[in-house]
């Protein structure tokens, strides 16, 4: 046996060169793709706009926050007017520390491509160190126009770092731990924001008719919890138009009420602006300290308005918050201060009480909009997150429906639905009143801040390269600003503070064990793949009967002959005339363009008439039903022989570049099992002699014409098997029928392994298993034309 020998820029000549020419309008292409995705410069008056629709999707749960703070803060009434001027100082330096400067000024620079959210700082990482537990990633994968990263000097921190991480899967674990924990959490939001931001709007019903029980307010709660939930499959395409109208509302009014109250009962709580009331409120011991937790609500939504952040410029998120958010919110609770200190026994509902008769049912009314609104946002931000985490194999297959044709961020989860509604129907039901559902609201949303404060330390690092200081002082204030509400809010637990943790607890079990069966899966597909040299060596037919017809075979390995193919054909003696191994895997990107989706190799020589297509998606990416998923395969293939026959003249006439023979050309076959060199639906390119998915921008193509038979070089194909044949060959087998071979591998636990892993791998992942949608149904493959092939492996 003889390997493939190239050869250096001498024996390219003139076909090299047209090769170049072109591959040219190709580079024009990816250029002008790129620039599709690069944040644009928008005019004043677009930007203008952009903030203004901003306010009903970004900010509807910050802005809600003033309904609820000082009931959770005095919950046990007040003792010193000092000390509301102390909460007042604290909420101030709250929302200046937290939302305008980490967040605005800071952790909205870490998007990716306009996507926020623990998610999207874990695929900024996974994309400058390989951090992946799932290793299906490849330097191909770093050509798409939307996977951005930075290099880095070999001995920079930067490199330390990176290589650090990297180093052992420990250190990988814990980040996807962290990750799916911040998830978890931000699940919880989904179900505490509706239900505190519900059941405070129509608590506005008892204050102006005190006579009505506490039982009817929470009853009009789950009615509106329930008409709220149940119209989620509609979307917000057709009423999202109203929403920063009516968040816009919210906020000049209750600014414009504050503004009221701070000059009609007392301007003096304008003091509140001196720190040095923070550290006299602090004297208050203990009781003081745990109030902490009702103070924190203030800063609430923080975190969603960093999921939310869609594709709004950062700029105009900016300048949203600072010019109508951050001032109203400050007048807004200096208003309730102000009328606190005049009135304490008023604290449990001190912001309807505080609003002017005559402003009280239009309150009321855009109170509970804009209540509704910030359920919506977190809502749809639960459903963006575990779509996120489906993508990147932490979550069970569940069913996704695009809600829009117009926006590709909305969408519908409808089991996820029902399960939020039915738990926040109960923590509404169960808990009766605003503290304890604050108390499980406050440590779910502090323990997402801390998470993403941690993941910003690698991201400001590895990403962006930060100087050391601006990272110091970063991680200093935010954790100093963090730990403290975090300590106040652990004297909550008992007091509601445990309900988020559960339900973390609860998903986070259901997540990372899905997430280790699907790694295990994974590895077991990597270990008992089959030798392409043994493929190669049963010669065109396999050694079987080749029927009419094509087989997609899938399989989750980008390279490689998978378990399921030579389990189907030792056990069947017949496969279809046209093989094409399909892998559908995710990147840590939030989309892959349609043009660039696609990767398309040949598996020997075309006598085998054997495919190798990869399907590239981000974790935004959807598979819809009008997607008519086994066509775009087919058409990729097609384009891929077509683009081959335009290059086949160039191949043998001047390339010059294989180390050919008297009695034809060979070709070493480790080298042909190593060579995974895969086809772009938009070009043709040369090989590689490593185990990758590498295409190359110039060089000959290899030669089609020669076929492997064992070690021994044969003559090359029949001079009927022209490309032109090939294509017409591929028409007539999908007319034939064309079958989709899914692998149903079922996963146990060896019989020596502990109690706990049989439980998760037994139980719970084979109970996830049975209940998930198939990979036949997310893919929309047409149910007539599946065949799936069993198998059992311990681990």
């Amino acid at each position: 046996m003889s390997s493939i020998s190239v050869e250096e820029d001498g024996g390219r000549g003139s076909m090299w060169d047209l090769d170049q020419k072109l591959d040219q309008p190709m580079d024009d292409e990816a250029g002008k793709l790129r620039n599709m995705y690069r944040e644009k410069k928008f005019s004043s008056l677009l930007l203008l706009r952009f903030a203004f629709q901003s306010l009903g999707v970004v900010f509807g749960d910050l802005g809600t926050s003033p309904l609820y703070v000082f009931y959770n803060t005095f919950s046990h009434g007040i003792s010193d007017p000092e000390d509301v001027i102390g909460a007042l100082s604290l909420i101030i330096y709250s929302l200046t520390l937290v939302p305008l400067l980490k967040y605005v000024f800071v952790v909205l620079r870490a998007n990716d491509n306009g996507q926020g959210g623990t998610f999207a700082l874990y695929s900024l990482l996974c994309r400058h160190a390989k951090i992946n537990t799932i290793p299906n990633q490849h330097r191909t994968d770093e050509e798409l126009t939307t996977y951005s990263r930075q290099t880095y000097d070999e001995n920079s921190l930067a490199t330390k770092v990176k290589l650090w991480l990297e180093a052992h899967n420990l250190k990988k674990n814990v980040i996807l731990v962290l990750v799916l924990f911040a998830t978890c959490m931000t699940i919880g939001d989904g179900i505490l924001t509706p239900a505190i931001s519900v059941l405070s709007a129509s608590g506005g019903i008892k204050v102006n008719h005190p006579e009505i029980s506490k039982d009817v307010v929470i009853l009009v709660a789950v009615i509106i919890l329930v008409g709220l939930f149940s119209l989620q499959h509609y979307g917000t395409d057709k009423v999202g138009w109203l929403f920063a109208p009516v968040v816009l509302l919210w906020f000049l009014l209750i600014g414009a009420i504050g503004a009221v109250n701070i000059w009609k009962y007392d301007s003096s709580v304008l003091k509140a602006f001196n720190p040095v009331y923070i550290v006299r409120y602090f004297k208050g011991g203990r009781r003081n300290w745990t109030s902490l937790g009702g103070i924190m609500l203030s800063i609430t939504g923080t975190e969603a308005l960093f999921a939310d952040l869609c594709h709004f410029p950062v700029l105009a998120i900016q300048i949203a918050f600072t010019l109508v958010v951050f001032p109203c919110l400050l007048l807004a609770y200096s208003g309730q201060a102000a009328y606190i200190i005049q009135h304490q026994d008023h604290v449990y509902d001190a912001f309807y009480r505080s609003i002017p008769g005559s402003m009280y049912w239009p309150m009321f009314i855009v109170a509970t909009a804009a209540a509704i609104i910030a359920s919506q946002a977190t809502i749809s931000a639960t459903f963006s997150i575990i779509k996120q985490a489906l993508a990147l194999g932490c979550f069970p297959r569940v069913k996704v429906v695009h809600t829009s044709r117009k926006f590709l961020g909305q969408i519908y989860i409808p089991d996820i639905n029902w399960i939020l509604l039915l738990l926040c129907i109960a923590v509404t039901a169960g808990f009766k009143n605003q503290t304890q559902i604050g108390n499980a609201y406050g440590t779910a949303v502090v323990l997402v801040m801390l998470v993403t404060t941690l993941l910003m330390i690698p991201v400001m690092l590895l990403v962006w390269g930060s100087h050391l200081i601006f990272i110091f002082f970063f991680t200093v204030l935010s954790l100093i600003v963090e730990l403290t509400y975090f300590s106040a809010v652990l004297f909550k637990v008992n007091q509601g503070g445990w309900v988020p943790l559960v339900i973390a607890a609860a998903f986070l079990l259901i997540m990372y064990v899905w997430h280790y069966g699907t790694v295990k899966r994974y590895e077991f597909e990597l270990h008992s793949k089959v030798s392409l040299a043994w493929i190669l060596g049963l010669g065109p037919s396999l050694g079987l009967v080749r029927v009419p017809g094509v087989g997609f075979v899938y399989t989750e390995l980008p390279s490689g002959v998978p378990h399921i193919f030579s389990h189907l054909i030792t056990n069947l003696p017949a496969i279809h005339s046209v093989v094409v191994f399909v892998c559908v895997k995710y990147l840590p990107v939030y989309i892959v363009p349609i043009e660039e989706r696609f990767l398309v190799k040949r598996i020997g020589p075309k006598d085998f008439h054997m495919f190798r297509c990869v399907a590239r998606y981000g974790y935004k990416d959807l598979h819809r039903k009008d997607d008519n998923f086994e066509k775009m395969l087919f058409d990729t293939i097609s384009t891929f022989v077509r683009l081959e026959k335009m290059m086949e003249g160039y191949t043998d006439s001047e390339a010059g570049t294989f180390d050919a023979q008297k009695n034809g050309r060979t070709v070493d076959l480790l080298a042909a099992e190593n060579d995974d060199t895969l086809y772009s639906n938009v070009e043709i390119t040369s090989n590689s002699s490593q185990d990758s998915i590498v295409p190359a921008q110039s060089g000959a193509l290899r030669s089609q014409h020669s076929t492997y038979q064992g070690g021994i070089s044969t003559s090359s194909a029949p001079a009927s098997q022209t490309a032109s044949d090939e294509y017409d060959f591929l028409n007539e087998c999908k007319d034939a029928g064309m079958v989709h071979i899914l692998g149903n591998t079922i996963v146990r636990a060896r019989r020596d392994s502990s109690p706990l892993k049989k439980i998760a791998v037994d139980y719970i992942y084979a109970f996830l298993r049975r209940i998930c949608r198939e990979n036949s149904v997310m893919l929309n493959l047409p149910h007539e034309s599946l065949l799936n092939v069993g198998q059992i492996f311990y681990i």
